[in-house]
């Protein structure tokens, strides 16, 4: 046995020694050792495929390389050095593209598809610590506006089924491509709120993460085939299915929220953030109903996306006129927050860079934050919620310009 130790202890040390340091990721499913990240965040991965003629590891906000053949009938291929966070990646087998299943699986860019977790150095306010937990339920709700059940993710915070509190509400949407899901398996959303609130800088909040497509009842989808991304066609049912979720969020979800927990149900105790599409839901839900809503955040989300373009938002207009007046308008909306990643593709950077100095220039009190050298992606939107949370429900006075 002492023999067979000592083997096994050679043979490890060996095999770390040829992958120079690399350590399996976090993302892996169980037991498996690829992917895996090293000391400088580059990433390598290893699939087997004995008889493909070409591999490709495709990273879809990163690098695209040629994996090389091994003996053994594995491919591999080793990245640059990546940004700290979860990157979405898929495998190019013979021009079929196709997950990795050595990596868990998560719900992004329309489908199921591989990613991978890259550490980010002393950052551990998305992990999972030693402190209190809150807990995810997902509930079900009928939908009169749909016709249909929905679904949502709900997080309660620690103690909430010992005690008789009432606590505000964060409804926090997800991006396009992406669902429900993601705010907890992606954006570890939870862990998030579990280490702000044991901080004692953040207010115990219940979080609501809803579906964020619905299209309304008797709608007829129209054929959109060969239609690009921007067309008449396209930016119609865009506009209907905004419609249909804004109206389900605060005619169905919000009253069967309340009705089924214990929430503060007032603006004053209401907020609603997301990330990129549920940025854009959120300005459009929220500005509609600030009789709901007092605090709003967009993480790399347009503030109108129907206006795009080279057009300059006109704040005495824009939003029913909600920002005409700077000074009523930061009476009523506690919290105005704007989000980027300062690697984030030019359009979005631009159009959002260009809506702070229009924010600026009208003097509407709001938080700009740039994330540093993180792009459109998981680590931006975690980096948001950890700084917008401790803002929420808090005297006036704890709030940044």
């Amino acid at each position: 046995m002492r023999y067979l130790a000592v083997v096994l202890l050679a043979a490890s040390v060996c095999f770390g020694q040829a992958d120079g340091g690399f350590k399996p990721a976090p993302s892996n499913v169980l037991d498996s050792q690829y992917p895996k990240v090293d000391g400088s965040s580059r990433v390598l991965v290893r699939f087997k495929a004995p008889d493909a003629a070409k591999v490709k590891l495709n990273f879809w906000s990163g690098p695209k390389i040629d994996m090389e053949k091994q003996p053994d009938g594995y491919w591999t291929a080793t990245t640059p050095p990546m940004a700290p966070g979860l990157h979405y990646y898929t495998i190019i087998l013979d021009g079929a593209e196709v997950s990795d299943p050595a990596s868990t699986a998560y719900f992004g860019g329309g489908k199921w598809a591989s990613a991978v977790e890259v550490p980010e150095a002393g950052a551990d306010y998305y992990q999972i610590e030693n402190v209190p937990h809150g807990q995810v339920r997902q509930v079900w709700y009928h939908s009169s506006v749909t016709g249909t059940w929905r679904d949502a993710f709900v997080y309660l915070p620690p103690g909430y089924d010992t005690s008789n509190a009432h606590y505000p509400v964060l409804y926090l949407q997800h991006g396009a491509g992406e669902d429900e899901t993601g705010w907890t398996r992606q954006g570890k959303a939870n862990f998030i709120l579990d280490n702000l609130i044991a901080s004692g800088n953040t207010k115990p909040m219940i979080l609501v993460m809803a579906d964020g497509y619905a299209t309304r009842a008797g709608y007829v989808v129209p054929d959109l085939t060969g239609k690009p991304f921007g067309s008449p066609e396209m930016m119609q049912v865009m506009k209907e299915r905004m419609g249909a979720f804004e109206d389900d969020m605060t005619q169905v979800l919000i009253p069967f929220i309340d009705k089924t927990f214990r929430t503060l149900p007032d603006r004053d105790h209401r907020a609603m953030a997301g990330l990129s599409m549920g940025g854009m839901q959120t300005f459009q839900v929220t500005f509609d109903h600030l009789d709901l809503f007092s605090y709003i955040g967009g993480f790399s989300g347009a503030m109108n996306i129907f206006e795009m373009g080279n057009k300059k938002m006109d704040l005495k207009t824009a939003y029913h006129g909600a920002m005409a007046d700077p000074a009523a308008f930061a009476q009523r909306v506690h919290l105005l927050w704007l989000g980027v990643g300062t690697e984030e593709p030019a359009w979005i950077k631009t159009g959002l860079e260009n809506m702070n100095a229009v924010l600026n220039e009208g003097k509407v009190k709001h938080v700009f934050y740039e994330s540093p050298g993180t792009s459109h992606e998981w680590q931006t939107w975690r980096r948001d919620l950890k700084n917008f949370a401790p803002l929420l429900f808090q005297p006036a006075d704890t709030q940044s310009k």
